[in-house]
């Protein structure tokens, strides 16, 4: 062979050489994405290489390119509000990609009571909340962290450590029974969730009208809350990190008057000229910390096979009460197991695991900051903490020492499991068997020193109490599903009986004279057995019941849900133990019809209409028990020894009913760039437990008797809505809600009684009424037309022994005297209306993340203004606005605010609007080659704030005030609510 033929032969092998190393590198794949129905290009889109972090956005054109290695190759092209794609590569090359719109109505899968439904498909209300909505807030209760979020849906919370918001779904229905909601998290029934993980959630479904939760029967009148926890996918393993590190601060702290104001006060409320000089203790400062600290870690794996699954995960929470020394720990953990035996077989298990700690703070720190005269010093110069008797101003407790002195902890533990298996049998039939189990574990530790801190704060014998409840529930169900389409019909039936047995049970004792010297030393054995004290409360309860469903639709536009359920339960007497709970709704899906498909604006337009019965079986345990006190008759020993009834009993006791109309229509428009949804509904509690009073000259010590003798009606409108879009790069949506609610007392079976409550701790003031045409609770009281300027005025008008400077209150009757037949209803605790607004974009590998919540035509009575036993502190507020001599004010009273001003009247009464940045968050994913070999599929780091600013015009710490039904509203020692200042990072191998 000559060497040119050689030479030739070796360049050609160099050149498929460098050439097979050239494809072995990388492949450039590129094309054009554009909206399969319109041909538009679509900016913005993601296109990512499957498995790894390298990605790219599409241009203004539609144009992307992207580098993949040699040999087959999966991208992921994925865009808000269309269908995402995964196609093959092979080579390089041009890969032109057409999407379509993603009817999220016609969808997207939701939770419904024993089963799932496409949302197109329901009749009734229901909301679905994705988990990863609430994984970007730093609240560590998923149900705090849905404010704002679902219209109709008012949540309430405490900024205290470990503690759970008030929930109320569609109003307040219930006086004396429960009004959260039921949950049910993966199955098993519970009735706080507080333990739960929010990374371990799936999504959350609400079920807002009896319709839905009618399943539930007796158990669901105040709503339902169903949880899906995440589950493991076939697949490689996947270790997902989140962890986040914050700060909180106060918001709103309440200015309160200097010592010179303080004192100028007291000297003008006395009549005493001179003003002497003390030092300002700024009390709150005593005791709120300036920066709280809080940190939480999550970390989860998931994985498996084809034949088994798994996922488990692991969280910490550190956070630090905004009120000094108050900490909560928690620690969660959840292993899940999927195992699918065959074709027709799969058996699994979920099991969750809670721990917590908590070093607590005294109840009344933040009253007794607000009380205390600001001229009284934290500590003297002999080092002894600050006492009122010092200045002879009264009985005021040092805050900094209830704080230092208050030694109390408490803990506790659960376990929440359930296994089930899944069969499949004759082609349409699934058989579903299950048994969850809940057991739990929690109590206190107190212990009172023997110590003289000041003069009203002494304990002549140290004190221990201890308490310790458990609870057991175990709840076993069983389903038969039945699917089928024949033709232009579709349809599931549904059957099953559930059984379910509750045990809740506390031990309390205290003992006296217990020395201290280390924790060990705090037992029953080292105190003085004579002063031990000991009690048992025990509630056991089972419930039975057999429940069946059907959903059908016709032609895909004519639905129809029917349900019934049958609950028992032990809590009630024989004769009235069972009741059943039926419901239907219907639904008809207009774009379906041969009228509507010429047109382009609507997608798709459901409407729909329901009815439902529930039950409310969480009222007060053995009410129909006689209740009776051996002692002295009628109170006193000169008659003798005997037996007073306590309370008149009713002869029987059923629960209450609640029954609801549902009305209500889903749309999407523009490619579903806008989704829709209205409802309008009136519920309806019927045999509420009401209070009716009796003649104290019976002899009773409870003037009143219990009974199924009230109606309360909730009646009110939802509106909720998104739109979807981009704007050249940036991907965005904008969802808002919003939703009336009008509370009422329909009727009282006994004419026109009335429930007085809402108790302030000065001279039994009470400030809240229920009776028949007013919502629960409304406040009650005097109406103030102004201040009385002088003597003369004062002495003209019908109020006994009134002074210059004092109220002038309103003569409602016109007979010259100011008696209780002058009151009035002067607010309402209950929000009228309640609305979230969510912004969500996307530029390139930034993300953006803002929530806006508020409350507005609601009331709330600032009963810290009304803490006037004597000499209290006065806020700065009062100090710059209260009347001082004729014309100064006729608005806030003279500095002798305490005696007849401290009636429940308007003065008190305060807007308690209010809007609130909820959370917002900034992120920022990185991509590279380099994240990719070191194996990380994702690295996102964020930065945000929850509560960072609230607009309100209430005077104290916060607008957000609970409380009873009857006593709702009423802001008294209210744990002042937070900024939390936050950063982190998301980190998934």
């Amino acid at each position: 062979m000559s060497n040119n033929k050689k030479m030739k032969k070796i360049l050609l092998l160099l050149l498929v050489f460098c050439w097979q190393v050239g494809l072995s590198q990388s492949l450039r794949v590129s094309g054009v994405v554009k909206d399969k129905a319109d041909a538009n290009p679509l900016i913005g889109v993601v296109i990512s290489l499957v498995g790894t972090t390298i990605a790219t956005p599409t241009d203004i054109n539609g144009n992307y390119s992207i580098e993949v290695p040699e040999g087959s190759s999966q991208l992921l092209i994925k865009y808000l509000g269309y269908q995402s794609q995964t196609i093959s590569v092979q080579s390089g090359g041009i890969y032109n990609i057409d999407l379509s719109t993603d009817r999220t109505l016609l969808k997207e899968v939701v939770a419904v009571g024993y089963g799932t439904q496409r949302k197109i498909d329901l009749t009734g209300s229901i909301t679905s909340v994705k988990g990863e909505e609430l994984n970007k807030q730093v609240s560590q209760n998923p149900m705090s962290s849905l404010q704002g979020k679902v219209a109709g849906v008012q949540i309430t919370n405490s900024g205290a450590p470990g503690s759970s918001p008030r929930v109320r779904i569609r109003g307040t229905g219930s006086i004396f029974g429960r009004t959260e909601p039921l949950y049910v998290v993966d199955g098993i029934v519970l009735e706080d969730i507080s333990f739960i993980n929010q990374n371990d959630i799936e999504t959350m479904s609400l079920l807002k009208d009896a319709s839905s939760a009618s399943i539930y029967g007796v158990r669901a009148a105040n709503g339902l809350v169903l949880i899906t926890t995440k589950k493991g996918k076939a697949g490689k393993s996947k270790i997902d990190y989140t962890g986040f590190t914050g700060i909180q601060r106060v918001q709103n702290q309440v200015d309160m008057a200097s010592a010179k104001q303080y004192a100028f006060l007291i000297n003008e409320k006395f009549g005493i000229p001179t003003v002497p000089e003390f030092k300002t203790t700024d009390w709150y400062s005593e005791i709120l910390r300036k920066s709280a600290m809080i940190q939480n870690h999550q970390v989860g794996i998931t994985g498996g096979s084809e034949k088994a699954t798994f996922a488990a995960s692991l969280g910490y929470l550190n956070q630090d009460g905004i009120i000094d020394r108050n900490n909560y720990e928690k620690i969660t953990a959840r292993l899940q197991t999927e195992i699918k035996v065959n074709d027709n077989l799969k058996i699994g298990y979920n099991a969750m695991f809670f721990h917590f700690n908590s070093i607590d703070i005294p109840g009344s720190v933040l009253l007794e900051a607000f009380r205390i005269p600001s001229i009284i010093p934290v500590r003297k110069e002999n080092g002894n903490y600050g006492d009122s008797f010092d200045f002879n101003l009264g009985d005021f407790p040092n805050p900094r020492a209830s704080l230092d002195n208050f030694n109390q902890l408490s803990k506790g533990q659960s376990i929440t499991s359930t296994a089930y298996g899944e069969l499949k049998f004759l082609k349409d039939f699934t058989y579903r068997s299950s048994i969850g189990l809940t057991f739990g574990n929690a109590g206190f530790r107190n212990y009172v020193s023997l110590d003289s801190l000041t003069t009203v704060q002494r304990t002549k014998n140290s004190r221990l109490v201890k308490e310790t409840g458990t609870n057991s529930d175990v709840l076993v169900e069983n389903t038969v599903t039945y699917n089928k389409e024949i033709k232009n019909h579709r349809f599931t039936v549904l059957a099953g009986t559930s059984s379910q047995a509750i045990k809740s049970e506390r031990l309390i004792g205290s003992i006296l004279d217990v020395p201290f010297t280390n924790e060990g030393s705090l037992n029953f054995n080292l105190g003085d057995p004579k002063t031990a004290t000991l009690s048992n409360p025990t509630a056991i309860a089972t419930i039975l019941s057999y429940y069946g469903r059907l959903n059908y639709a016709f032609k895909e536009k004519y639905l129809l849900t029917a349900a019934l359920r049958r609950d028992g339960s032990s809590k009630f007497p024989k004769e009235s133990r069972f009741d059943n709970f039926p419901s239907v709704g219907l639904g008809w899906i207009l774009t379906e019809e041969n009228f509507m498909k010429s047109q382009q604006l609507v997608d798709v337009l459901k409407l729909k209409a329901s009815w439902g019965r529930l039950g409310n079986a969480g009222i007060p345990e053995n009410i129909t028990v006689l209740r009776a006190t051996t002692g002295g008759v009628f109170n006193t020993t000169p008659f003798g020894i005997g037996t007073n009834i306590n309370r008149i009993t009713p002869p029987t006791l059923i629960w209450e009913n609640v029954e609801e109309y549902d009305f209500g229509f889903e749309a999407e428009m523009l490619n579903s760039k806008i989704v829709l949804e209205a409802d309008y509904y009136i519920k309806d509690t019927k045999d509420a437990v009401f209070a009716v009073p009796i003649l104290s000259s019976q002899g009773i010590a409870d003037n009143a008797i219990l009974g199924n003798f009230a109606t309360f009606r909730n009646s009110g409108i939802e509106l909720a809505a998104t739109y979807r879009s981009t704007f050249r790069e940036i991907r965005y949506s904008i969802s808002g809600n919003g939703a009336f609610n009008k509370n009422n007392v329909l009727d009282v079976k006994t004419g026109n009684s009335s429930i007085f409550s809402g108790g302030i701790p000065v001279g039994g003031i009470l400030t809240n009424i229920t009776r028949i045409g007013d919502p629960i609770g409304s406040f009650y009281g005097y109406q103030v037309e102004g201040i009385f300027q002088t003597q003369e005025e004062a002495d003209a008008s019908g109020q006994t022994g009134a002074e210059a400077g004092w109220f002038n209150y309103k003569d409602l009757n016109g007979d010259n005297k100011i008696d209780a037949n002058d009151k009035q209803i002067l607010g309402n605790p209950n929000p009228r209306f309640t609305y979230g607004i969510s912004l969500a974009a996307d530029y390139r590998k930034f993300d953006f993340q803002l929530d806006i919540q508020g409350v507005a035509g609601v009331e709330l009575y600032n009963a810290m203004k009304a803490i006037r036993n004597g000499n209290e502190n006065y806020t700065l507020d009062f100090f710059q606005n209260r009347w001082n001599g004729p014309g100064t004010s006729n608005e806030y009273p003279s500095a002798f605010l305490n005696g007849p001003n401290l009636e429940a009247s308007s003065w008190f009464i305060e807007k308690g609007d209010y809007v609130r940045i909820r959370n917002v968050q900034f992120g920022y994913t990185f991509g590279s080659t380099k994240l990719t070999e070191a194996k990380i599929q994702k690295l996102r780091v964020f930065a945000g704030a929850q509560n960072p600013l609230t607009i309100f015009g209430y005077k104290g710490f916060t607008p957000e005030v609970g409380g009873s039904p009857t006593s709702a509203g009423i802001d008294l020692n209210v744990y002042p609510i937070s900024s939390t200042y936050n950063v982190g990072v998301n980190l998934i191998f």
